[in-house]
């Protein structure tokens, strides 16, 4: 007897383009959300983008709360739900980068209330997706949230944001394609889940950035378009496969062993690119498709080095080593690798120098 069910959960508005900004509100109220919003974003994303958010709920008649955060932690999350909760805040809003819209992400999913999503960077798939992400101590922590109700993402902002930030965002959309590698795996050989509609959407999204890596450019516009939907088609993914599987895999693990061993050393985005190169060469061997993945992030002027990532060898091989133990998700890792091999890899890829 059939008995599957799903509950698939997506942003209701997606506003994308140049000037769009304005368009915040218009956005909020098809949502008919209740109550006044509260304002989560950083210093810097404050400036380019917060401020002139405010000023458009006043001057529709709202009345805006303000918190404004420096890092990323669950103190963090803390404070925006007691400022929420005594603001009496009907829905947030995080304005920014992975910051203050994780944080705006995660307060919202423990207080039960509307979250939208309003990005000045490109810089990873969290702007859409039903994950938030905060370090504590030597670790990061991926947390189930729900998605936003809204995107509202002005390609003007972003084409300004630095370039490094969307080579990130970039680089997390490359990858995705040896996380469906790995999800496909775990299909075959543990008998995972698989969703071949978000398999399908998210893979195809990679290879589109691929396939066409070439033409982003810094500065251009046009280039903050593809990467925001690229961006959102992940997150969109993700929706509906209820898991972060179609955008994370063996190279994000690797990439979580890196934030333990080295953190605060490189971006997220730039980390699971790295890994995506090592470990789609696990998945095809020499012959296979990592050269590509490496040489587009290479024209997009993303690291495919260790050297480029600023960590060194020992770390790389460290983290190869034992990423497998980071969550139980099996991958192409399987039960991991053991040292001799997990240099013979990031030497034969040139991820660090032959010794």
């Amino acid at each position: 007897m059939f008995d599957k069910t799903t509950w698939i959960r997506l942003p209701r508005n997606v506003v994308v383009g140049h000037g769009v900004l304005p368009q915040t509100t218009e956005a909020i109220a098809e949502l008919h959300l209740a109550g006044d919003p509260l304002v989560v974003t950083s210093p810097t994303a404050r400036e380019v983008a917060g401020e002139r958010v405010v000023d458009d709920f006043v001057a529709n008649g709202m009345e805006p709360a303000t918190v404004v955060v420096e890092q990323a932690s669950f103190e963090a999350v803390e404070r925006v739900i007691e400022t929420a909760r005594a603001e009496e805040a009907g829905f947030l809003v995080g304005v920014g980068g992975g910051k203050p819209i994780d944080i705006a992400k995660m307060a919202s999913d423990s207080l039960d209330m509307g979250f939208v999503s309003v990005p000045t960077a490109a810089s990873h798939d969290g702007i859409v997706s039903g994950r938030g992400s905060v370090p504590e101590g030597d670790s990061r922590h991926s947390v189930a949230a729900e998605p936003p109700l809204a995107v509202v993402a002005d390609t003007e902002i972003i084409a300004d944001a630095p370039w490094e930030l969307t080579t990130a965002g970039c680089a997390d959309i490359i990858s995705n394609y040896t996380a469906v590698r790995d999800w496909q795996l775990a299909h075959r050989l543990q008998n995972v889940e698989y969703s071949e509609y978000a398999g399908a959407l998210s893979q195809m999204t990679a290879e589109m950035l691929v396939d066409n890596a070439d033409s982003i450019k810094q500065g251009l516009e046009e280039s903050a378009w593809v990467v925001v939907k690229a961006l959102v088609s992940s997150g969109v993914a993700m929706s509906i496969a209820g898991s972060s599987r179609p955008a994370s895999g063996a190279e994000h693990l690797f990439s979580h062993q890196l934030d333990r061993i080295a953190p605060g050393t490189a971006l997220h985005g730039h980390q699971v690119g790295v890994g995506s190169i090592l470990t789609e060469y696990l998945h095809s061997g020499e012959a296979g498709r990592w050269t590509n993945i490496r040489d587009a992030l290479a024209g997009l002027g993303a690291p495919t080095t260790a050297a480029e990532l600023g960590i060194d060898d020992a770390a790389i091989i460290e983290a190869l080593t034992s990423a497998h133990e980071i969550r139980d998700r099996y991958t192409i890792l399987g039960n991991g690798m053991n040292e001799s091999a997990a240099r013979e890899l990031a030497t034969a890829t040139g991820v660090i120098d032959r010794a």
